[in-house]
C-alpha cells in the first residue's frame, strides 16, 4: 500500500518506510513539537534519574492538556474528553492493537508520518477498501473521545525518543523479536535466503526485547534490527507500566528486513 504524499516531519513518508532508511537511519522530529515545549525538554535535559524524568513528563502533560482537571467538567462528555488521555490509548493497544484504541494510535502514524496502516481487523488493500473504511470509522470514534490526542501522541513520540537517547548513547539500532501467527498478514516483499525476508510491517506494530516472550505470540518469531529513531513508545518509558509486557516496544513500521527464527522445540 503506497505511504501518503504529506507528513508533519522532517523527512518525506516513502523515505521513511524503505528499507534504506532502516539500514540508515536518520533522526525522525516531528516538526515544531521540541520548539513549542523548550521548556520540558530543557528541563529533561537537566535531570539524571529516568524516574524523575518520567514523573515530570507526565505532570507536563498533565498540566498542558488540563488532564487533572476532567472531573471539574460541567458535562459528561467534557469530563470523558480530559479523562481519555494518552495513557488509555496505549492501555488499550496493550490489550488489542485492532481496537478503537489502536486505530487512533494508527491514524496518528498516518498524519503524523504519512504511512497509512497495512492492517487493521484485516489486511488493508487500498484507502478506497472496505477495511480501511472499517479503520477510519474506528479512529473517528476513538479520537472524539478525548481531547488534542495527536498533539498528546506528538509529545509522547519526542519524549521517548529523547529517553531513548540517553539510555543508549551513539546507537543507532535495536535487535527486537515479533511474534508471528498468521504470516500472510504482513505484505511479502522479497525473499533473500532460507530465512531471511523484506516485509512491510503494518504502520505501527508491537515488538518486544526478550526471545522467549515473542513466542508467546505466535508460531513463528521475527529478529528484527530495528531503527531507534522509529520506536513510538516502550513499556519502561514509564513508571506505571502501560503495556501488558516487560520489554514491549511499538514500532512505526515499513519495509523491514527479517530474520526468521527457528523453533528449538
Amino acid at each position: 500500500m503506497p505511504s501518503i504524499s504529506y507528513n508533519h516531519c522532517n523527512l518525506p513518508p516513502w523515505v521513511i518506510a524503505s528499507r534504506h532508511f532502516n539500514e540508515n537511519p536518520q533522526p525522525i522530529e516531528l516538526m515544531g513539537v521540541r520548539q513549542a515545549n523548550r521548556f520540558l525538554f530543557q528541563r529533561l535535559d537537566e535531570m539524571v534519574s529516568a524516574e524523575e524524568r518520567a514523573a515530570f513528563f507526565n505532570d507536563y502533560m498533565s498540566v498542558k492538556f488540563q488532564l487533572h482537571q476532567w472531573d471539574r467538567q460541567a458535562t459528561e462528555k467534557a469530563r470523558k474528553s480530559l479523562k481519555n488521555s494518552y495513557l488509555r490509548f496505549l492501555r488499550g493497544w496493550g490489550m488489542e492493537s485492532n481496537s478503537i484504541e489502536g486505530a487512533v494510535l494508527k491514524g496518528w502514524v498516518e498524519s503524523r508520518i504519512g504511512l497509512p496502516p497495512t492492517f487493521h481487523k484485516g489486511r488493508i488493500r487500498g484507502v478506497h477498501s472496505e477495511e480501511y473504511l472499517t479503520f477510519a470509522i474506528d479512529r473517528t470514534k476513538g479520537s472524539a473521545r478525548t481531547s488534542a490526542i495527536n498533539s498528546q501522541l506528538d509529545l509522547l513520540f519526542e519524549f521517548s525518543q529523547n529517553e531513548l537517547a540517553k539510555r543508549f548513547p551513539g546507537e543507532r539500532w535495536l535487535t527486537l523479536y515479533r511474534g508471528v501467527f498468521a504470516e500472510d498478514e504482513h505484505e511479502l516483499l522479497e525473499t533473500m535466503g532460507k530465512r531471511e525476508r523484506i516485509v512491510r510491517l503494518n504502520n505501527l506494530s508491537s515488538f518486544t526485547s526478550h526471545e522467549e516472550r515473542a513466542w508467546e505470540f505466535g508460531f513463528t518469531v521475527w529478529e528484527v534490527r530495528v531503527p531507534i529513531s522509529k520506536i513510538f513508545f516502550f513499556n519502561e518509558l514509564l513508571p506505571n507500566r502501560i503495556l501488558k509486557g516487560e520489554g514491549e516496544f511499538i514500532v512505526i513500521g515499513g519495509d523491514y528486513r527479517v530474520k526468521v527464527i527457528p523453533c528449538t522445540v
